[in-house]
């Protein structure tokens, strides 16, 4: 029943709108759509101070901080993310990238989003390494950590060059597989809702990290907000197992050590 209907909803889309347009104005709506319903809340939360007892820092951010988050994310989102979208679409169709029916099977797009996030995260673990080094965190990455107190929104705040350097990291994994438009979609979806909620400020009992093994979340990334560049770490995207392999969330766990012995 459920397929059915999925199938029906698809069948509507692509004989009412072009290939270009779903793929290329159809992933921005979603992004956007997905990215400030998910992220505007936990600004909300910060300036009520509801569930302020899950906060990670007791650190809050003006609403001049806040503003000017929202204002520099509309401007990169329409002035860098919808060209590169635009930009983009003749590689992913060169790959593979299809819209018709039938749509994949969901063992296919199951396994097609684990091997997203697998070389999503040993890319963006790498990438995001790169920019702790010096010359490249003055210049492009303390755009970013502009906000040592993170909200959800944050998670896409960012210099230009490092939203298109970074971005590499989200499209290479589908670039290599060609997926289905829907799979890409999905993809999309959860990538944006992780990284919202690892910007969060907040680690709620239901938080992901409580249930999934090696998840990071917003308690894992917090930390690396807070300190200075030379000695954050904990560089890892969804998953911390490039951290632990590598020895970057040694600063981490050493704090965790102590808190744990002191409590």
């Amino acid at each position: 029943m459920a397929a059915a209907l999925l199938e029906s909803a698809w069948q509507y889309l692509i004989t009412n709108f072009s290939d270009f347009q779903l793929a290329c104005f159809g992933s921005f709506i979603i992004h956007e759509s997905v990215f400030f319903l998910s992220g505007l809340p936990f600004i909300f939360l910060e300036k009520a101070g509801w569930l302020s007892k899950y906060k990670i820092q007791a650190k809050t951010n003006s609403s001049a901080a806040q503003g000017k988050c929202i204002s520099r994310l509309l401007l990169y989102h329409f002035g860098v993310n919808l060209p590169v979208m635009i930009v983009s679409y003749p590689v992913f169709k060169l790959m593979g990238m299809r819209s018709t029916l039938p749509l994949p099977s969901w063992k296919v797009v199951f396994g097609q989003i684990i091997f997203y996030f697998i070389v999503e995260d040993f890319v963006f673990y790498w990438g995001h390494r790169i920019l702790h080094t010096k010359w490249l965190y003055q210049n492009v990455h303390s755009v970013h950590h502009e906000y040592a107190t993170p909200f959800g929104l944050t998670s896409e705040y960012a210099h230009p060059a490092e939203i298109l350097f970074l971005g590499f990291a989200t499209i290479v994994g589908p670039a290599l597989t060609g997926p289905h438009l829907m799979t890409l979609w999905l993809w999309m979806v959860l990538r944006v809702l992780e990284t919202v909620e690892a910007h969060c400020g907040y680690h709620f009992p239901w938080s992901p990290s409580n249930f999934i093994p090696l998840y990071g979340g917003a308690y894992f990334h917090d930390y690396h907000h807070r300190l200075l560049f030379t000695k954050s770490g904990n560089y890892s995207s969804t998953f911390t197992y490039m951290d632990w392999i590598f020895g970057t969330d040694k600063g981490f766990r050493n704090l965790e050590a102590i808190k744990k012995a002191e409590s």
